[in-house]
């Protein structure tokens, strides 16, 4: 099905995937996005336009590495974010405005992590990222969690201090790096990774092609 086409840009609803959270981000009042590309990315950008029928300014970033981690490609953004706290989200991910206003109107812009205590159905547990919590911080993170607390819906507030670790990850190990790993190594470094509530809210990760029929029902 992306032999021909990035999956980012597969019809869901009558749109591309990509646009259900580029309308939530403009929903909860977010103005300038930056879309990284990798695979067919000209086909992206020649798609989604400048951003403007969203009511937003899209700047497209390249990300010649991205057959690396996922971090790899919030690693490509570090210069456009200018030392600004950011909105990551998945391209991948369908999520509902809430999730981000939520995120938001939280009192402190430090590194945070949007989880969901109650997964709905349709979340495949099993393959999902997870999280263990306590005081309303992420103690650990990763698929293979025995115990946990929450699932990691791949929405974060991101500050120029994860951007600074991510940037000693690379020049230590590579392109091979995930987002869970970075989080890791922030929390044994001492930074606290603050977890922000948002069960309740409709979101789905589109990871293979029973999940794509899931989300286009």
């Amino acid at each position: 099905m992306t032999l021909t086409r990035p999956k980012i840009l597969l019809g869901v609803k009558g749109i591309p995937l990509i646009s259900h959270s580029i309308k939530a981000l403009a929903a909860a009042q977010v103005r300038d996005i930056a879309i990284v590309v990798g695979y067919l990315g000209d086909m992206v950008s020649d798609e989604m336009g400048n951003g403007s029928n969203f009511g937003v300014r899209f700047e497209y970033i390249t990300n010649p590495d991205y057959l690396g981690g996922n971090a790899i490609s919030a690693y490509k953004a570090r210069e456009w974010a200018q030392g600004e706290p950011v909105v990551l989200c998945m391209g991948d991910h369908i999520i509902e405005a809430e999730m981000v206003r939520r995120l938001l109107d939280r009192q402190s812009l430090t590194e945070t992590l949007c989880v969901d205590y109650a997964p709905a159905p349709h979340h495949q547990v099993e393959e999902a990222t997870k999280v263990t919590i306590d005081s309303g911080c992420i103690q650990d993170i990763g698929r293979g969690l025995a115990y946990w607390d929450a699932l990691d819906t791949g929405i974060f507030l991101l500050t120029k201090d994860f951007f600074q670790v991510l940037h000693e990850l690379v020049q230590q190990n590579g392109i091979d790096i995930e987002m869970s790993d970075v989080i890791r190594y922030m929390i044994r470094r001492g930074h606290l990774f603050d977890a922000c509530d948002v069960s309740g809210c409709f979101w789905m990760d589109v990871d293979s092609k029973e999940e794509l029929r899931l989300a286009r029902i």
